[in-house]
């Protein structure tokens, strides 16, 4: 702080005017100094001196907040990040449509077959159970009992498109007989003659019974159906307990197929006449 001392006159004589002047705004401007730092003590702010004071003592160290790990701000950014390229996906569907791939197939699914599989596998071991299934159709039901007495009879009645055979199952060696002839003079073909046969066969009973049947209406192919649904019929009579296994291979059902009546200006049931404009 300046010293204040009042200067004496005949030093203050021997100053210039000039002199005089700078020694008077020297003089005020030490007095504001002075009255500013008294002003800041009042309100509180630190002096100078209290800031050298803080500077020179150690500072408490101050915990600083944990910063966020890795993994967990990377979540939110990720999440932000996705959210904001569906949008741009959507906008840009919006706009404009999808760019096809440049190569055809490209964005098709890889159907991958592990090494030393079979693609083919699943389709042949379909095929075997429906082998397996035909070739347990063919085999003679197990554990069918009959009663072959000298005086057994079953009568049954069986019927395909308007053919109707009358059939009797008796005791015998096999042998069939219809309308008094023998089944490969009344039923020449093979075929015809593996369906008459079918009843018998699966039941294993194709040598131990004879069939003798009455026949009439229909043609050969229906006389055949008929005569088969006959013979199945008279086996259910025979053992009742045969119905599932008949029924399965469809041996029981009537076939009720026929032929569709002729209409009334059609020359078939359906065919029309030819249409001529003139």
């Amino acid at each position: 702080m300046p010293d204040e001392t009042p200067t004496p006159d005949s030093e203050r004589e021997e100053l210039t005017p000039a002199q005089q002047e700078e020694a008077a705004e020297a003089a005020a401007a030490s007095e504001i100094r002075v009255g500013d730092d008294d002003v800041a003590e009042a309100e509180g702010d630190a002096p100078a001196v209290g800031a050298q004071r803080a500077e020179d003592e150690p500072a408490e160290p101050v915990e600083a907040a944990p910063a966020a790990t890795a993994d967990e701000a990377e979540p939110v950014e990720t999440e932000a990040v996705e959210a904001e390229a569906v949008e741009e996906l959507d906008d840009d569907e919006d706009a404009a449509p999808r760019v096809k791939p440049a190569i055809p197939g490209m964005d098709l699914e890889l159907d991958i077959v592990e090494e030393g599989a079979d693609p083919l596998a699943e389709r042949e071991a379909e095929e075997a159970a429906a082998a397996a299934e035909d070739d347990r159709d063919d085999q003679p039901i197990a554990a069918v009992t009959i009663d072959l007495g000298a005086q057994a009879r079953y009568r049954a009645t069986g019927k395909r498109k308007t053919a109707v055979a009358r059939v009797t199952l008796r005791p015998g060696t096999g042998a069939y007989t219809i309308n008094g002839r023998p089944l490969d003079g009344f039923f020449p073909r093979s075929t015809l003659q593996r369906t008459i046969r079918q009843p018998l066969e699966t039941v294993g009973y194709a040598d131990r019974m004879d069939v003798v049947a009455r026949m009439h209406g229909g043609g050969v192919s229906s006389q055949a159906g008929a005569l088969r649904h006959g013979i199945s019929r008279a086996l259910l009579e025979a053992e009742p307990n045969l119905r599932g296994e008949l029924k399965r291979r469809g041996f029981l059902t009537r076939d009720a197929r026929a032929k569709e009546r002729k209409k009334a200006g059609l020359k078939k049931a359906r065919k029309r006449p030819q249409f001529s404009k003139r």
